[in-house]
Formats: structure tokens, C-alpha cells, sequence
């Protein structure tokens, strides 16, 4: 496959086309696939446990698993399947942009957590939206807002979590909302993404078939030790 028959979306994970450091790699995970402990809070989207989307993303994820170059991702655990709706705080990103104003960047995360608690125990939830899959990638699937009135509602959200929190993280406007179901140990070669930009196309394109609309579970306020388990601690219920 031609270089310039990847994909923009795509290009990131090419080794030809992208020679910088893997982000996460060796604090997240390390080069055997092992989770690390990386401690935060964050506010996600689980699936719904047992739905037809749910089925249909598992599906999906299995079929990641059987491709060349699997080898060199770091899949999660199935059970930690979800949408960031806003990014919390973390222990290894301990920056003013990523941190409420006012409060020490030294402050341990397990305060962090309980002073992030008590503000949102005052957040009033937005209104429901749908999610719907733009693209699939070797990390995962990106998603979408599925209407208008859905993007309209995910920058409402995000625009009072951020006042309420006190940060805004230099994406906050362009983030792009996903499921991950791993991470990049390594690059692709060539041979490698010449099998994946086609397969990740069949991808998008059955889940589309299967689930038109990403069926999640109403926004909850989590804490984290690593990658593989998101607490619930508050449950956001849309309006």
C-alpha cells in the first residue's frame, strides 16, 4: 500500500510516517503489555454490560486481537470499555492546564479525588446524547455526537465541567471522543498497516450495520489505579 493511501486518522500508528515517542509508553504500560499503576479520576461513559452494542464492540475488539501486529498492542481489560466524556486529573501530569486552578500540584491524588467529588456532588447533568463511530484505529474507535443537537450537548457538558472543575485542557474544544481498546507498544511496518487500513474500514462499517448508536451508560465520575478498572463514584443521570 502507497504511504498516501493512509488515511489522516490512520497515520500516527505508521512507523515510515511517524518516528516520535510513543505516548504512555513506559509509565501507562510497558513493552510486555503490563499495565502500570498510574493513578487519577476521570469522567467516562461505560457500555451498557450486555447490550447489542456492547456485544458488537466486544466482537470488534476480539477481531483487533486476531490481526497481524496485535503483538505489539496493549489491549485492556474488556470490562473497562468506555467513553471519556472529560478528562480528570493524573498522577503522572501534574501541569498547571491539567490541574484545577488554586489547588497544589503536589496534592495526593486520593484528595484530589474527594475535592473533585464535592464539587461535582453540586453538578446539575446535562441533556442525553448519542454517540456514533467515526472512525475505527489500531487503538480503538473514535466517536462522534450523533446529530447536532448531540455535538450541542457533549460541549455543553464539558464546557460546566470545566467551569465547575476549574481547568481546561489545551483539546478541550477539539478533543475527540473514544473507546480504547489499546495501546501502541510499537509502530506498524508498512506490511503491517497495509492490512490494517483496509480491515479497520470493515470495521467502522459493520459496527455501523450492527449498532448505529454506541449504547452507553449515563456519565460517572471515576477513580482509577491503572488503565483496566474505572471506579464508579457518581453518576451523572441526563436530564
Amino acid at each position: 500500500m502507497p504511504l498516501s493511501a493512509i488515511p489522516d486518522h490512520l497515520r500516527f500508528a505508521s512507523s515510515t510516517l511517524n518516528a516520535a515517542p510513543i505516548p504512555h509508553l513506559g509509565r501507562r504500560y510497558d513493552t510486555n503489555g503490563s499495565f502500570l499503576t498510574e493513578r487519577g479520576n476521570t469522567i467516562v461513559s461505560h457500555l451498557v454490560e450486555g447490550s447489542d452494542s456492547a456485544e458488537a464492540v466486544l466482537q470488534m475488539r476480539e477481531r483487533y486481537r486476531a490481526m497481524p501486529g496485535a503483538e505489539t498492542l496493549a489491549f485492556t481489560a474488556a470490562s473497562s470499555l468506555h467513553m471519556t466524556l472529560f478528562q480528570g486529573i493524573i498522577e503522572s501530569r501534574r501541569e498547571a492546564t491539567f490541574w484545577p486552578a488554586g489547588i497544589p500540584l503536589e496534592t495526593p491524588i486520593d484528595d484530589m479525588t474527594a475535592l473533585l467529588s464535592d464539587r461535582l456532588a453540586l453538578f446539575a447533568p446535562g441533556p442525553a446524547f448519542q454517540m456514533v463511530v467515526s472512525h475505527a484505529t489500531p487503538l480503538g474507535l473514535q466517536l462522534e455526537g450523533a446529530t447536532e443537537a448531540d455535538k450541542a450537548a457533549l460541549k455543553d457538558w464539558r464546557n460546566r465541567f470545566a467551569d465547575l472543575l476549574g481547568y481546561r485542557h489545551p483539546d478541550h474544544e477539539t478533543y475527540v471522543f473514544h473507546i480504547t481498546f489499546a495501546y501502541m507498544i510499537e509502530r506498524f511496518d508498512d506490511e503491517t498497516m497495509g492490512a490494517w487500513v483496509p480491515f479497520l474500514a470493515e470495521v467502522e462499517a459493520d459496527l455501523r450495520r450492527l449498532t448505529p448508536v454506541i449504547a452507553l451508560r449515563p456519565p460517572a465520575f471515576c477513580a482509577f489505579d491503572d488503565m483496566n478498572h474505572f471506579e464508579e463514584l457518581l453518576v451523572f443521570d441526563p436530564a
